[in-house]
């Protein structure tokens, strides 16, 4: 994969052919060609990763998505679904002459049920159209990945994102009822129900999420909602040694609270967040925990209290409590800022996913501060501790290369280390291209060939995604 757009080769002669049938099903405005406006789509969230696709489309109904699918399947040319392209795994970075079937004309909230706490929505909407529309219902709508603003919902199914309130209410899968999918020869299938329970069949919804766009293209999809929270109470603890930090949320969790959220920050990311954000983070200590309770008022109240009290018994020199619904909005919102303050620091910032049982988190946060002094290169953590997952951010340069070579020598020891103590390579990013050297590691040469197996079953032309999660 080339780290700069490159022109079309001679692999895309198969979209050529298939450019006037694709003109005359969308209109020549809704089938990109010029290399200005291809280069728009040749990346994604995700650094160093780019290749200039052979077309871009944008349908705007399943019927259109599914005549782009038979056509190319009629053809054997590689398409590569696209939401708003803020992967950080280069999920949706473009194949070598692809076409990317760019979905955010897909955006209709079709259906809020509020007798049946469901949501219909279109694969494009905004994540946090859907949080809002769920609030302006009198419900909630709990996943909240940290690109929630610009992110498409479509892509949070597709790589079952995760984030900040998982650790209470789960990732997206846990609320995902129904799909629409169009398979790679165009046909249509919806899959699941607006039933709480539906066992009819096999599971062949859960086989999409967190598919990555190489089973079938996600063109709709069913939401579960639940009744909003009554009460919440925001709390930061400020620690002078990072592992005090992560041992707090460890003994938290084994103690039996699980609190809305658990978010961690370095001293190298509160800096970033307080100079990119300016909400009065303090600069004096190694690390901070945000923790977050939610529920009923006594409940919430007592969570809180048990929740300052083991920090305190962990080493935290402070516990603040937020004055306001304000401030803690403010704390939320400085923690969804940290990926984009820590990208102020170098001209590579390549950040990552791990995950490890929250009894490893300690240890997994030392070896990580002390593989990037072993090899010279900065990192940066925070994550969602409270569910173990980390987000170690190696700063450094792609146009320097031994620079470069340390950050990635870094990153695969902490992969390896992150397996080693029982975890996963990624926790909610997804494997997409960037995590696709590491996952035999992880699930071994039979759990690689299952996955071959169903890839070939669901897209025997392999014209889906190609290239993404394995070769």
């Amino acid at each position: 994969m080339s780290r700069t757009p490159q022109e079309p080769q001679s692999v895309s002669a198969g979209v050529k052919d298939l450019l006037p049938r694709l003109r005359s099903l969308l209109g020549k405005d809704r089938v990109l060609t010029e290399p200005e406006d291809l280069s728009v789509y040749a990346f994604d969230g995700t650094a160093m990763l780019h290749e200039l696709p052979a077309c871009v489309v944008l349908p705007e109904s399943v019927d259109e998505v599914s005549g782009i699918l038979s056509l190319a399947s009629e053809g054997g040319v590689p398409v590569v679904p696209r939401g708003s392209g803020s992967g950080l795994s280069g999920g949706s970075v473009p194949s070598p002459g692809c076409i990317v079937l760019c979905l955010v004309r897909l955006n209709r909230i079709e259906a809020v049920d509020t007798d049946n706490l469901t949501m219909t929505v279109q694969a494009g909407v905004l994540t946090q159209a859907v949080a809002d529309r769920a609030v302006a219902a009198g419900l909630f709508y709990p996943p909240d990945p940290g690109s929630i603003a610009i992110s498409t919902i479509g892509g949070n199914v597709a790589n079952n994102s995760g984030g900040l309130r998982g650790l209470k209410y789960g990732v997206t899968r846990d609320y995902v009822m129904a799909l629409q999918v169009v398979l790679a020869d165009g046909q249509v299938l919806e899959t699941g129900s607006q039933c709480v329970k539906d066992v009819a069949g096999f599971g062949l919804k859960d086989l999409f999420i967190g598919s990555e766009g190489a089973l079938g293209v996600i063109t709709g999809i069913t939401l579960r909602l639940t009744p909003p929270p009554a009460s919440k109470k925001t709390l930061l603890a400020l620690f002078d040694r990072m592992t005090d930090a992560a041992d707090s949320i460890s003994r938290i969790i084994s103690r039996q609270i699980i609190p809305c959220t658990l978010e961690f920050l370095d001293r190298v990311t509160i800096e970033c967040v307080e100079g990119y954000a300016r909400i009065g983070l303090p600069l004096d200590c190694e690390a901070i925990v945000l923790m977050e309770a939610d529920g009923h008022p006594a409940q919430v109240a007592e969570e809180a209290e048990e929740m300052a009290r083991i920090a305190s018994e962990t080493g935290a020199r402070e516990v603040r409590t937020a004055s306001s619904e304000e401030e803690a909005t403010r704390l939320a919102a400085a923690r969804r800022t940290a990926f984009s303050a820590l990208a102020r620091l170098a001209p590579t910032v390549l950040l990552e996913d791990v995950t490890v049982p929250r009894s490893e988190l300690a240890r997994m946060v030392k070896f990580i501060q002390e593989t990037g002094e072993r090899h010279g290169v900065r990192v940066g953590t925070f994550g969602h501790m409270g569910d173990g997952n980390l987000h170690p951010t190696f700063l450094t340069n792609e146009r320097e290369p031994e620079a470069l070579r340390r950050a990635e020598q870094a990153m695969r020891e902490v992969f390896t280390e992150t397996i080693r103590l029982g975890g996963t390579i990624t926790g909610e990013h997804g494997v997409g291209l960037a995590k696709k050297p590491y996952l035999q590691q992880q699930i071994g040469p039979v759990g690689m060939e299952v996955m071959r197996r169903l890839k070939s079953t669901f897209d025997p032309q392999g014209i889906l995604n190609p290239g993404k999660v394995f070769d």
